[in-house]
């Protein structure tokens, strides 16, 4: 896929000059002009390297000193050395983080959270939705989680710690398990030679056990959803890859929904004597602590042969209530290998027993019959071990596989039982953990098929950056660990009214159940919409299916109402919890009962927020123009009218244009916006513009006009109170951040060309205008940063110095900068979007060891705030651009298979269908 744009074909403001100035318009408006507007040097480089060079792990593997390359591992991906340390260590952001004048700003608000905090945690016994006191704290270890999409995660960090999980829905536990590991035994001629954990830990429990493996002979590589940990032991001419798979298929409803991971290991043997290898795959019943003080836990051994094949391995049951769960360890039984285990061991003892049995013999003993539950506050533990044959200058094959089946669900309340995705196809009753194991050891090679398929147009374009293809597929993590739930819709949930009104409701819900995902790992919040603006591209594109299914159950919230009182921290008034014919902010906590009480959020009243409607009129348009579903559209449109009435009412001068109302009223929440601004007054030009080609489908002539109306007033608005000749100014305040330029100004033009609008006859914001805005941002926000390399930051004055007016003017917010680039690309200026994007991937999983936990931001020194954040899956978007550019230039539409989605219906918006109505 081509994505250079020779400089000659690019859209300069000003001819010959790359100084960002757009002089035919400098005098055709009312905004201030820009005097000291000064551009840092032009760093273009006269001629870019080759894009594809796979050699792009920066530093993370200047340890390496191992010559193994690993079995079959893909030259693209986020490679480390396992004994990489991470130079910088920031802290997550707090109140000594904010300058004096902002925290003066925020000093109410400040009391009032304390106040609530106290009464959350202390009273009600609930964690915070947004636990500012007690943040994450930085570990720079995380690797690609285990598990699909709903039914849980567990997280393997990158040197091959067991380290976070999120088995109860949407509720984080970030604890390393020492017991958790894989150890290798290497035995020639009936001796056991070599004996070695394969981690770099040296903790002080299993003492027994041979610990620290030498982490400057291994790496680690993943590319979602699969990752390779390549292991060279010395002395022994053995090297060992563990290929880690997960289920992740685009455009599956079924297998990407199931809560399994499959570890493979390839053994190579470059000597010239025979072995036997033999892999241990220990796991501890829960997580140690609080979770194992329940006692009665227990372990067992199974079997099942199905198909011709047999897996064997361990169940060990976790019956806390009110989520009970099955963990299954299992192997696959083959004519050249040997599956042993051992029941039940002490996590917390010196582990010599266990230790033993694997070295007399490289297996284990393995007796029959359950284990004895365990007594109160004290662990338990099993393990099961695979042995094959090493032939001299040869290679054998052990399988493992990892699945847990927690079917039946409770969130926080305890009110409703939701029963999760998987169980359509695995049952309900508990026991489906040894059939999760079988299917997942009988399926794996034909997912990882699907995942080579799927990925390959990507990796093999040589055009597109190797930073690009790891940051695309590993920044999917998120879509399965982000608190994830999918869920069986229970019937009664639907109402009747609505069933009648929205012909595709219940179809879509019983068919592909509910999807919610979380704000952020922090931000415990599902389907934040605001920020699912951003991240939906990857939902959309991916699995189109629940990217509908969400948006039906945000319709039926939307027009529910909760008029229950409450205080809101930012203001302290009080105000309902959620109004009529407004788009919720989000579905609702994960502590609490997300879906039946939504809103979590309770920091701004979000039903006088600006920009949350409008995000749900561009999202329906964006997700009828990729899928063609025109029922989905039908059922939108009075949905689409309902919040767009609504949201009339913020046009007080009637002159089509939006103000803000002086507050922080959009996903900026802590960026304070006053009357017409670039960003919502940009979204709602563009939620207009978008209203017109949707009524022109309905055949609703009027309601076209109207819309019409209010475009042609508005867009000159727009233009004559916050263009200033070379860039939309933030807002029309009297104060002096009103300048500033802000890196997201197009965010209402992004969605449009996303929607294949924009321009022509459907451009709202003059091109030339949209172009030099881009550039000037590209120069200022990008390069005039921290030298370029971190990416745009959200707000910069136009003499070059970060607008340090908000707590959230001086950040750089990963998503919005992938939607920037995104943006760019759809310009022309692709060069340049690939330089803004490549700042936050290097920044974010090379330099601060924040791979798989991407923040939602962070500034140029000390601090980042909210891991492993909603927002980056935005990323998307620049491929949904690259793909469409590519479309435009072949002059016809490309209907292809995963990434490269179709995106447009047969009948495009401009052409006549079937009247909807």
């Amino acid at each position: 896929m081509g994505t250079g744009v020779p400089a000659s074909e690019q859209t300069r403001c000003a001819k010959g000059d790359p100084q960002v100035d757009c002089p035919e318009d400098a005098g055709d408006t009312e905004a201030g002009q820009v005097t000291d507007f000064e551009s840092p040097e032009d760093k273009r480089p006269q001629s870019e390297p080759g894009y594809s060079n796979p050699e792009d792990s920066g530093q993370l593997m200047a340890s390496y000193e191992g010559k193994a390359k690993g079995y079959q591992v893909p030259p693209f991906g986020w490679r480390i050395c396992l004994a990489h340390e991470f130079a910088e260590k920031r802290k997550p952001f707090n109140a000594n983080n904010v300058s004096l004048s902002n925290l003066i700003k925020h000093l109410g608000m400040g009391l009032r959270y304390l106040q609530w905090w106290y009464r959350k945690t202390q009273v009600e016994k609930k964690t915070p939705f947004i636990d500012l006191i007690n943040c994450v704290p930085l570990r720079q270890i995380y690797g690609c989680p285990l598990g699909g999409i709903g039914g849980g995660t567990i997280t393997r960090g990158w040197r091959g710690q067991f380290c976070r999980w999120q088995l109860n829905p949407g509720m984080y536990q970030h604890r390393t398990v020492i017991a958790d590991q894989f150890t290798v035994c290497l035995r020639r001629e009936g001796k056991t030679v070599y004996q070695q954990v394969l981690s770099v830990e040296r903790p002080s429990v299993l003492r027994s056990w041979n610990w620290g493996l030498c982490g400057y002979f291994a790496f680690y590589h993943a590319l979602y959803p699969r990752a390779w940990t390549v292991y060279q032991l010395p002395g022994q001419n053995v090297t060992l890859t563990c290929r880690q798979i997960t289920p992740i298929l685009p455009h599956d409803y079924q297998d990407s929904s199931l809560p399994v991971g499959v570890f493979v290991w390839d053994v190579e043997n470059e000597g010239d004597e025979a072995l036997d290898v033999s892999i241990m795959f220990s796991m501890r019943n829960g997580l140690g602590g609080g979770d194992d003080a329940i006692g009665g836990l227990w372990n067992e051994p199974f079997c099942l042969e199905r198909d011709g094949e047999t897996v064997q391995g361990l169940l060990l049951h976790h019956p806390a209530l009110p989520n009970p769960y099955t963990m299954a360890v299992a192997a696959r039984l083959t004519a050249d290998t040997t599956v042993t285990h051992i029941t039940a061991f002490d996590p917390d003892s010196t582990g010599q027993q266990v230790w033993q049995d694997l070295l007399q013999d490289g297996q284990l003993d393995s007796p029959a019959g359950r284990s004895t539950p365990s007594q109160k506050g004290a662990g338990i533990a099993g393990a099961v071990c695979v042995t094959g044959k090493l032939p001299p200058r040869g290679q054998c094959r052990l399988e493992f596989s990892l699945a847990w089946d927690m079917p039946r669900i409770m969130f926080g309340a305890k009110g409703q039982v939701y029963y999760r995705r998987y169980t359509r196809f695995f049952g309900r009753d508990g026991n489906a953990a040894p059939a999760l194991s079988h299917y997942a050891l009988c399926q794996y090679v034909d997912w990882e098929e699907k995942i080579s398929a799927w990925q390959s147009p990507v990796l093999d374009d040589r055009s597109l950056p190797a930073w690009y293809k790891s940051a695309l597929f590993n920044e999917l993590y998120f879509l399965a660990d982000g608190g994830t739930v999918w869920l069986e819709v229970p019937e009664d949930s639907l109402p009747e009214e609505l069933v009648e009104s929205m012909c595709q409701l219940r179809p879509i819900l019983r068919e592909y159940g509910r999807f919610g995902y979380l704000e952020g790992q922090e931000y415990r919040m599902y389907n934040t919409y605001d920020v699912h603006f951003y991240a939906s591209f990857a939902l959309v594109m991916l699995w189109p299916k629940l990217e509908l299914s969400l948006q039906y159950d945000m319709a039926v919230a939307t027009l529910r109402e909760d008029l229950t009182r409450r205080q809101y921290l930012m203001s302290g008034v009080m105000a309902p919890v959620k109004r009529r014919n407004v788009i919720p902010h989000d579905i609702g906590d994960p502590d609490d009962e997300p879906w039946l009480r939504v809103n979590a959020y309770v920091v701004h009243d979000t039903a006088d927020w600006k920009d949350l409607n409008l995000k749900f009129v561009l999202q329906v348009y964006r997700d009828y123009y990729l899928t063609g579903d025109q029922g989905f559209l039908r059922d939108m449109w009075p949905v689409c009218l309902a919040v767009m009435e609504s949201e009339m009412k913020f046009d007080k001068d009637q002159d089509g244009l939006i103000e803000n109302g002086g507050y922080a009223d959009q996903t900026y929440d802590g960026w304070v916006t006053t009357g017409p601004s670039a960003y919502c007054g940009g979204l709602w030009l563009a939620a207009v513009a978008v209203m017109v080609q949707m009524a022109i489908l309905c055949g609703a002539h009027d309601v076209q006009d109207k819309f019409s109306s209010i475009l042609r007033r508005g867009q000159e608005a727009y233009e004559r109170l916050l263009w200033n000749g070379r860039y939309y100014n933030y807002d029309c305040s009297p104060q002096p951040q009103s300048c500033s330029i802000m890196s997201d100004q197009c965010a209402g033009q992004w969605f449009l060309r996303a929607s294949g609008l924009g321009e022509g006859d459907t451009e709202v914001f003059p091109t030339r205008h949209v172009v030099c805005a881009l550039q000037t941002i590209f120069e200022f926000n990008v390069r005039a940063f921290a030298g370029g390399a971190m990416g745009a930051v959200n707000g910069m004055q136009p003499h070059g110095v970060p607008d340090r007016s908000s707590v959230q003017s001086d950040e750089v917010w990963v998503g919005v900068v992938y939607g920037l680039a995104a943006t760019m690309i759809q310009e022309g200026l692709t060069w340049e979007g690939f330089q803004t994007a490549e700042g936050c991937y290097r920044t974010v999983w090379e330099r601060l060891g924040l791979a798989f936990q991407t923040p939602e931001a962070y500034c140029q020194q000390r601090v980042f705030r909210s891991l492993a954040y909603m927002r980056p899956l935005s990323i998307w978007a620049m491929q949904l651009a690259l793909q469409q550019q590519q479309q435009k230039k072949a002059s016809r539409p490309v209907a292809a298979h995963g990434t490269e989605l179709s995106t447009g219906p047969k009948l495009g918006p401009k052409e006549a269908m079937a009247n909807p109505k």
